[in-house]
């Protein structure tokens, strides 16, 4: 049976490319093939740079209002279509509906923020900061930039990038993933209706050789990217060699620290969701639950009693909780890290390889599916404690006291995201204070910020110096002048040799 190619967009039009490279696109519930994306050519991301390079003179000059109010536009055709790309999401991704709807609304969250960037881009400004001398400074587009973007949030993690640097006066290229690479073209479909001029926008299907291209071309002036941290720690570090500005942000293992004080229907509520939410396939996923005292007595059974009764089923039934996981290669490395957690003697209580796909739903039996899996009694010395695992397994710790909670949470090599529930204020006080990551929750187990404050992780995390969206996003995607201005029948006669002053 053919299927349709997933194109470019470029310059305002579809391409197929130069390329003859495809990769298949999969629908994970059902493991039937719905199209194939076209894989660029280093060819094909020149196409790209040479529109976004000769669109952006004209938009860096347009009034930052007038940019606004193509966003303005942008987030009215939005909300009009915000089910058309969650159902565009579900069916490439496989996360449920409703988290699908969840992720395109914290998108539009993102767009909502970069409406208001003629407030964002204002400067500062000092008179007479010497004798007849005015100093002020502003902040100007970089030129092309481009984003590199993960399965996990195909709408949401692209709106972190370009709503902020196209209203900045950029131009713009995504390199979405190829696993499901539909809602980019949905998405450049809406941005060319609410007006964006051609070439500000584009979209470069693609893997690696796409990937290496956008890092090595010298018309590039900033990437960001979100994905593993290995290829964050790469592109980081190639890209600073080319001289570009990079914010690479990188892996999670997210803990969350359950005190004994904590009210246990809302922890088991908060883990539960956390953990097999997209089937754990979330950088700001908790993949470990870390248990204080003996209250890992009173919560492991009542985690294993929910992570049984999960419905995991085709994600466009309403009614689900987890979909399938994205892809079959996926599914064949988390089950290798449920058999090495076996293997390094963690206690396994629910097993998710288990999973019977015949409760899925019609047509589903050949998806890529997998229940959610718990373990107890896990160690720091363990695989499974220590690396990514990207899917729906929850790991135990048991820990005697707050204090060891922390230093265990310091000592691993991630920082992104943690949680602490508890109902004491001091716990939570200190908490906050002493734990080493860039995202904390208290009673809150998915702390991601909203839109004008910023994402971004510490340690292995992230690597760069801004945060992604909110002002910080604004800085990175600007760079800032400062002026200083006088006139002639301010200046003193003769030359002067030493350093100005401000007298």
């Amino acid at each position: 049976m053919s299927t349709a190619t997933i194109p470019h967009y470029i310059n305002g039009q579809m391409f197929e490319g130069r390329s003859a490279q495809t990769q298949e696109v999969f629908n994970p519930a059902t493991g039937q093939v719905t199209g194939r994306v076209a894989l660029a050519s280093h060819a094909d991301v020149d196409s790209a740079v040479a529109a976004a390079s000769a669109a952006f003179p004209a938009w860096a000059d347009t009034p930052p209002i007038r940019r606004a109010r193509v966003m303005f536009r942008f987030l009215e055709l939005l909300n009009k279509h915000k089910d058309t790309l969650a159902e565009a999401i579900t069916k490439e991704h496989g996360k449920v509906f409703t988290d699908a709807q969840g992720e395109v609304a914290r998108g539009i969250d993102i767009v909502e923020f970069a409406c208001g960037i003629p407030q964002l881009l204002k400067g500062d400004y000092t008179e007479q900061v010497g004798t007849g001398i005015d100093n002020w400074t502003m902040r100007q587009p970089l030129g092309v930039v481009a984003g590199i973007t993960p399965f996990n949030f195909p709408v949401m993690v692209p709106m972190w990038m370009f709503p902020l640097a196209i209203a900045a006066g950029n131009t713009f290229i995504l390199k979405p993933s190829p696993t499901d690479p539909s809602a980019s073209l949905l998405i450049a479909d809406l941005l060319a209706r609410a007006g964006l001029p051609d070439g500000v926008f584009n979209v470069v299907q693609g893997d690696k050789e796409s990937v290496e291209a956008l890092i090595d071309h010298p018309e590039v002036r900033a990437l960001s990217f979100v994905g593993s941290t290995p290829i964050a720690n790469l592109i980081y570090e190639r890209g600073a060699r080319n001289g570009k500005r990079v914010q690479a942000l990188g892996g999670a293992k997210n803990h969350m620290v359950v005190m004994p004080d904590a009210d246990l229907d809302k922890a088991v509520d908060a883990l539960i969701g956390a953990a097999y939410g997209s089937a754990g396939e979330r950088c700001m996923a908790i993949s470990v639950a870390v248990l204080v005292g003996d209250v890992a007595d009173q919560v492991v059974p009542r985690l294993a009693e929910r992570a049984r009764a999960l419905k995991v089923k085709n994600g466009m039934e309403l009614d689900a909780e987890m979909g399938p996981i994205v892809t079959a290669q996926a599914h064949q490395r988390i089950t290798g890290y449920i058999d090495k957690g076996v293997a390094e003697g963690a206690e396994l209580v629910v097993d998710g390889r288990d999973f019977d796909a015949s409760t899925t739903g019609e047509g589903c039996a050949e998806g890529f599916w997998m229940g959610g899996t718990l373990f107890d009694r896990v160690t720091p010395e363990m695989t499974l404690y220590k690396e990514e695992i990207f899917g729906p397994v929850l790991a135990c710790v048991r820990v005697p006291d707050i204090a060891t909670a922390i230093q265990l949470i310091n000592d691993h090599e991630f920082g992104n995201g943690v949680s602490c529930f508890t109902e004491s204020g001091s716990v939570a006080r200190e908490f906050g204070r002493r734990i080493q990551v860039g995202m904390v929750g208290i009673n809150v187990p998915i702390p991601v910020p909203m839109a004008w404050h910023g994402f971004g992780g510490w340690k292995r995390s992230m690597f760069g110096d801004t945060h992604a969206y909110g002002e910080e996003g604004v800085r990175f995607y600007t760079k800032q002048k400062s002026i200083m201005q006088r006139w002639s029948d301010s200046i003193n006669a003769g030359a002067e040799f030493a350093m100005p002053t401000h007298k």
